[in-house]
């Protein structure tokens, strides 16, 4: 059986994320590099890269918790919720 995508997916698969993604943000007050990170939490530096540009589609738990850790931050440090403008209707 095939799947079908939701409306949200139909037309782009990237459309616009309330969730911004401030690794880099991160990474840059810690002195630390990508590859760095990777190797401290056990995770390709391509997927990390993934996550860095927010390109991510999911994050597991207990990758942000390693993350977390090693970074020495709280979740709220490398995810904010930015949603959209509201449309202004006539």
């Amino acid at each position: 059986m095939r799947h079908e995508k939701s409306a949200r997916n139909r037309n782009s698969p990237f459309k616009f994320m309330p969730i911004i993604v401030n690794l880099d943000v991160v990474l840059a007050q810690r002195k630390m590099r990508l590859n760095d990170l990777a190797d401290a939490v056990d995770i390709t530096p391509q997927n990390l890269s993934i996550l860095k540009t927010g390109k991510a589609r999911a994050i597991r738990f207990s990758t942000l918790e390693a993350i977390c850790e090693t970074l020495n931050c709280q979740p709220g440090e490398i995810l904010e919720y930015r949603p959209a403008k509201p449309s202004k209707k006539s």
